[in-house]
């Protein structure tokens, strides 16, 4: 008798999962935030202690490591609401440690709890809750003192109140908290990390005391900065190199009035600046006291501002020798920096805040520090003039590195295609090519590019499906043709060695619409790459452009004109619709579209949001631990012209795998 055999994976209406309350921290912790040790679910905690300081509601933070191996955070602040929530009807201390995407950082109208806090992620504190065996809250406010425990996220103690004791403070938050070892691959916080951000911390609220306590030893230290950012780098420097900086320090602070176009009303930035001829720099940069170890937007507004102040002033006094073109690295190389910068909703690169996405902070920081050096340079010329030899030394030092890597290329021209738009530089490790999908949008790339380090190479029509195509009959086809006698490099195999030494462009970008079309011409680029010129990847030539989702249609407001405001993704059109609506636009007053292609945007459109390398979002392709050879029968199957059939059924097998974009 024969026997029904049951499918490998049957996908019905049970397959679909829903995760509740932090089963997602859980489930997944690396996504949410570091797993190398607990520090980072700490400095969540540290981070909302720090944004009361910085509402100017708390004078002290204090941090204890306990003998127990927890971790105490305490501060003087006005204490997080206790009552019930008047949507949910459970206390609101409760909702900020057991759900995501709760929080008084979400309140940005006029009023509201946080106008600059560090993020918009939404996962916060209860990240700290869900990955902690135990955790403990104790707030003094409105006279009460009100304590409620957590196991593993879930609510243990419910939340018991008491009359405040004549000698207990008035007001605060404590929060203990037990980190879970099986979420950690080490359970013990790095004492000098945790030093350095507490320091930090201090250095950026001034007259706020910051103090780390160690029960086991006794040990205490405190730090209160009244000089700010302006000793701390002096500091910094004295301990990391002791260069002595080449002249005065720029520094400088400025923030946006009610009526500064395009920024928010208190926007802007603090900054202290130091170049040196030699021993290691220093460079921190913090975002509403977050610090960004990986910098950022704002970085690249500082980077801006010196540049052009810098180029600004060696043209007027005709500093520059013949033959020398200064780029922004010949003033940055050998710059020393604090940068504080505050921005209404920072969007960040992933869960743990290390990295600055926000378009508007390039503009918003160079806007404000150029002018001021600038103004600075040209009061005291021979600072200036000092400043302007350093940074020449640098582009000529350049200059000599790259005629040497010049004298190793081979001396072979190839005639490149007609279509091609090149750049003007020789150097490849900055040199872009953008494979630009139609000539519609090839047209905005040409003239909104940076004619020094980008081309441009329009491709008509979907690229050849090459996966089943030999080698030798690669250049019947003039698309592939041209990109390869662009790019320098012949087809090759993946376990051949091909000579590299005629690339011509360090960086090969893929840049197509965010649409369906632009979707499967990327995938046909990918597939020709991948295939037919495995090396490469391998190398890290091959890029991704990643251009907006939306585009946001605002009204004129004042003096303020209409506005085509382009979104990356949801969390920066969160942004825009919270800073419209501080501008005093109403609730559906603007429109929002999907956008539809490169082609809608003008050529300044175009660079600001996918060809600037300050402000676009690049997606460098990579295999990682992917074995190619190993993977051809999957790749067969997926672009395969006979397949159809195998494709058909895996696609019904995994279909529930999928995070569709709907």
């Amino acid at each position: 008798m024969a026997t029904r055999k049951a499918p490998l994976s049957e996908y019905s209406e049970s397959s679909i999962r829903v995760l509740k309350g932090l089963e997602p921290v859980k489930q997944r912790p690396g996504m949410y935030t570091r797993t190398e040790n607990p520090l980072h679910i700490i400095q969540e905690v540290i981070d909302n202690a720090s944004d009361e300081a910085l509402g100017g509601y708390a004078k002290q933070i204090m941090v204890t490591l306990n003998v127990d191996g927890s971790i105490s955070v305490e501060d003087d602040g006005r204490g997080i609401p206790v009552g019930l929530h008047p949507e949910e009807k459970v206390p609101t201390v409760e909702i900020v440690f057991t759900r995501l995407h709760a929080g008084g950082k979400f309140d940005k109208g006029s009023g509201g709890a946080y106008s600059f806090s560090g993020g918009l992620h939404g996962v916060g504190v209860s990240v700290t809750n869900a990955l902690s065996s135990r955790l403990e809250i104790s707030v003094w406010r409105e006279g009460g003192m009100h304590q409620m425990a957590f196991s593993d996220g879930d609510v243990i103690e419910k939340l018991k109140t008491r009359p405040i004791a004549r000698d207990e403070k008035k007001s605060g938050t404590r929060v203990t908290a037990w980190p879970n070892p099986k979420y950690f691959d080490s359970p013990v916080i790095a004492t000098a990390d945790l030093q350095r951000l507490l320091r930090s911390k201090a250095v950026l609220l001034p007259g706020v005391k910051v103090t780390l306590v160690t029960a086991k030893t006794g040990e205490v230290q405190t730090w209160q900065y009244d000089q700010g950012l302006r000793g701390y780098l002096v500091e910094s420097l004295a301990q990391s190199s002791g260069a002595e900086p080449v002249i005065p320090l720029f520094e400088g602070e400025q923030y946006a009035s009610a009526d500064a176009e395009g920024f928010a009303e208190g926007e802007g930035a603090a900054w202290v600046v130091a170049w040196t001829e030699d021993g290691n720099v220093v460079r921190e940069s913090y975002v509403n006291l977050i610090p960004t170890s990986a910098g950022g937007t704002h970085e690249s507004g500082l980077r801006e501002g010196l540049f052009g102040a810098v180029k600004s002033f060696v043209e007027m006094h005709a500093l520059l020798p013949k033959g020398v073109k200064l780029l922004p690295e010949d003033v940055f190389a050998r710059v020393s920096f604090v940068l504080s910068a505050k921005v209404l909703d920072p969007q960040f690169q992933g869960q743990i805040k290390e990295r600055l996405n926000s378009r508007d902070a390039v503009r918003l920081v160079s806007t404000f520090c150029r002018p001021a050096l600038e103004l600075w340079l040209n009061e005291h010329v021979d600072y200036g003039r000092k400043l302007a030899e350093l940074v020449i030394r640098q582009a000529q030092s350049r200059l000599r590195s790259a005629q040497k890597v010049e004298k190793k290329k081979s001396s072979g021209v190839a005639v490149l295609p007609g279509k091609l738009t090149d750049c003007e530089s020789n150097d490849i490790t900055r040199n872009e090519l953008f494979l630009v999908e139609g000539d519609s949008a090839g047209g905005s790339a040409k003239m909104g590019r940076d004619k020094e380090f980008q081309a441009i190479l329009p491709l008509r029509g979907k690229v050849l499906n090459s996966w089943e195509t030999e080698r030798d009959r690669l250049f019947a086809n003039n698309e592939i043709h041209d990109m390869a006698v662009a790019i320098g490099v012949d087809p090759h195999g993946v376990h051949d060695t091909p000579d590299l030494s005629g690339l011509r462009y360090g960086r090969v970008c893929i840049l197509s619409d965010a649409d369906v079309d632009g979707s499967h011409i990327q995938v046909l680029l990918l597939t020709l790459f991948f295939k037919h010129f495995p090396m490469l990847i391998a190398k890290g030539h091959i890029c991704v452009a990643r251009p907006p989702l939306y585009r946001v249609d605002a009204p004129a407001r004042g003096k303020k004109p209409a506005q085509k405001i382009y979104a990356l993704d949801d969390g920066e059109l969160e942004a825009i619709q919270d800073k419209l609506r501080k501008d005093g636009v109403k609730d559906n007053g603007w429109s929002i579209s999907r956008f539809k292609g490169l082609g809608e945007m003008n050529a300044e459109q175009l660079w600001e949001t996918t060809m600037n390398p300050d402000t676009r979002r690049l997606l460098p392709v990579s295999l990682g631990n992917f074995d190619q050879a190993a993977s051809e029968s999957r790749f067969t199957m997926l672009m395969g012209k006979g397949e159809a059939a195998a494709r058909r059924a895996w696609i019904e097998e995994h279909g529930n795998e999928a995070e569709a974009d709907i």
